[in-house]
């Protein structure tokens, strides 16, 4: 069962950094027993409830893991296969197809996905490439598989207007998936996903390079953010001065089909991790990369890990040359209370899966590197599996991540 409670944002009062305005968000007490906090307050150690008296010495806190998956697309394939999948006709029914991955993404203590594509209207029409739109039913898929937080800027966000970035939004919203990098007001697009566990505040950020070419509403330039270093650090400020304990970035960038990082990627990475506050310790504590199809190298980066591209978590590439968008990596990292600096959480181990979107039929998105070793499973199908896990983990260890303490896993 997950250790971390749900959270919603909520715009309660403004912090003044850097000579520009931003929210302060809180967490809404969602109550019950992972009963959601506000953010600043002190939680009892491990529990994710409760706020300490005034005066009371902050809580010790408990090492969580976040795991995070990559670029969800449902292409027209895959929406006709959760149709196949529900049990009524016009329904969709996206749970089948990440079943195979829900086991790892509910036992992490917080689970990030990248919400790549807006919804269309009920009943569809529901469209691929160019300008996507899928079913609103895949946001209770991404509830069932056990997500806390989505990220939400990309380059297809605008793909339906700012209607439909709406609609996608409210959709989360209805399931309890809080989500960051779009927005449907000034105040949410300042406010960043917040998030609990191990009684550690967690703040999630997200930002695109651009929105193919669809330009922002004229009256609403906040609805989609886009990658601006002094924004994404100024943000990252004010989500601590909020009382955030771990910041994590989640930045849609690079090239498209293209195994390494580009010189974006590479000069945004730098500038980004060296980012200290005044108490010398680093804004952003970890990096998050979607886009770019297939899978990109892990690298710690001025003591901060960088994933630079996770892959798609949810596609159907069929020519052969496209075959590696069907691949993805899912990291795992465990953070835990750093001792030399009370207050602040650290990485304390890097672990990633292997993770491909299997054509079948039926479409399903499994984990390979879980999968490969499978005795239950034809002797074809582990090898294909072993085959995908081989090529995933050449590419997210092809900058060295495995000499800086990245290891594969299988549970």
């Amino acid at each position: 069962m997950k250790a971390s409670a749900k959270a919603a944002a909520a715009v309660a009062g403004l912090a003044l950094l850097g000579g520009g305005i931003y929210a302060v968000p809180e967490l809404l007490d969602g109550g019950g027993p992972a009963a959601q906090q506000r953010l600043g307050a002190t939680p009892e150690a491990g529990t994710g409830a409760g706020a300490a008296e005034p005066g009371a010495a902050a809580p010790a806190g408990q090492p969580f893991t976040l795991v995070a998956t990559g670029d969800i697309i449902p292409y027209p394939s895959i929406v006709q296969r959760s149709a196949q999948d529900a049990e009524k006709a016009g329904e969709y029914d996206f749970r089948k197809i990440l079943a195979g991955v829900k086991p790892l993404v509910s036992a992490a203590d917080l689970a990030i996905c990248h919400h790549e594509i807006p919804y269309g209207r009920p009943g569809g029409p529901y469209t691929g490439y160019p300008t996507f739109k899928a079913p609103h039913q895949l946001a209770d898929a991404l509830k069932d598989a056990g997500y806390d937080s989505c990220s939400t800027a990309s380059n297809h966000t605008l793909d339906d207007g700012y209607e439909g970035l709406s609609r996608t939004l409210d959709h989360l919203d209805r399931v309890g998936i809080p989500h960051v990098g779009s927005a449907r007001s000034a105040e949410e697009a300042k406010a960043p996903a917040l998030l609990s566990a191990g009684g550690a505040k967690v703040a999630q950020l997200s930002y695109t390079y651009g929105t193919n070419g669809i330009p922002l509403p004229q009256d609403k330039p906040w609805a989609v953010n886009l990658i601006d270093p002094d924004r994404i650090v100024s943000d990252a400020r004010a989500a601590r001065a909020a009382g955030a304990q771990v910041v994590v970035l989640s930045v849609h960038w690079g090239t498209e089909w293209q195994t390494a990082p580009d010189q974006q990627q590479r000069d945004l990475a730098q500038t980004l991790t060296a980012s200290r506050g005044a108490d010398g310790l680093a804004d952003i504590d970890l990096v998050i990369g979607t886009h770019n199809h297939v899978p990109q190298p892990y690298e710690k980066i001025n003591g901060t890990w960088v994933v630079f591209g996770m892959g798609d978590q949810v596609a159907s590439f069929v020519p052969a040359d496209k075959l590696r968008g069907n691949q993805s990596s899912v990291p795992r990292f465990t953070f835990a209370p750093a001792a030399a600096h009370p207050g602040r959480w650290e990485v304390v181990k890097a672990e990633y899966f292997t993770q491909y979107s299997d054509m079948g039929p039926p479409f399903r998105v499994v984990c390979a590197s879980c999968s490969a070793s499978d005795s239950t499973l034809p002797e074809a199908k582990r090898a294909e599996y072993a085959r995908i896990d081989k090529q995933v983990t050449e590419a997210v260890m092809s900058r060295g991540a495995g000499e800086q303490g990245l290891t594969r896993t299988e549970r």
